[in-house]
């Protein structure tokens, strides 16, 4: 009898020892299984953010500001990430675009390889073999250039070409109004005229650092 009540207060003691183990095991798997599974939706609803809402393939649309039609938009694909922050949309299988005057005359043309455009700054960013064409009859080729809707300048520091009808102008930096009459060059890297015979005598002289303003009617630096 004394032999069966040793056992029992043995057996007591051991169960007693092991319930703590037993218990932090299964807090430990329980809280394990509840951090994989916060993981799993954390990591669910990262992706679900960062996936579009919406893809449209072979798009033409237009775009309207105060009740006007001002761009035209034509691209493969546009994905529009709203909830990604900043919210943007993308156009990474290139871009053509058209911006219009209140008469809906063509002001600029507009192609890219890739664009973003954030909707909530309502900036462009246009990337890889940018060509702008203007009225004028002036082409713009960069390989970044941006483009703000609210305050009406497009503005890049990368380097840019510009070909006018009488020369070819390049350089680095640039900022302008979307209209692409009235810009300037920040650092002049050279100036070469169409008559070869001007191009000898002057584009020596203009390669060196210096700042181009032209405006409509004014080609001339100053």
């Amino acid at each position: 009898m004394n032999v069966m009540k040793s056992s029992l207060r043995h057996r007591s003691s051991v169960a007693a020892a092991l319930l703590p183990l037993i218990v932090a095991t299964v807090v430990c798997g329980v809280s394990s299984s509840c951090s994989k599974n916060k993981q799993l939706v954390t990591d669910a609803v990262t992706e679900r953010d960062s996936m579009p809402v919406m893809t449209t393939l072979d798009v033409t649309s237009f775009i309207s500001d105060s009740g006007i039609i001002r761009y035209k938009i034509v691209a493969s694909e546009w994905q529009m990430f709203d909830r990604r922050k900043p919210p943007f949309w993308a156009f990474e299988k290139g871009l053509y675009a058209e911006k219009f005057d209140t008469l809906h005359n063509v002001e600029a043309r507009i192609k890219a390889d890739t664009a973003y455009y954030y909707t909530d700054t309502e900036v462009w960013t246009l990337i890889g073999n940018v060509h702008i064409e203007s009225t004028r009859g002036e082409t713009f080729d960069t390989q970044l250039m941006n483009w703000n809707q609210k305050t009406h300048r497009v503005y890049s520091d990368h380097y840019i070409r510009i070909v006018q009808p009488e020369r070819i102008i390049e350089g680095k930096g640039f900022d302008s109004n979307d209209q692409m009459t009235e810009y300037v060059i920040d650092s002049i890297q050279g100036i070469f005229y169409v008559d070869e015979s001007e191009e000898d005598s002057t584009q020596n002289d203009n390669k060196q650092d210096t700042t181009w303003t032209t405006s409509i009617g004014d080609s001339s630096s100053r």
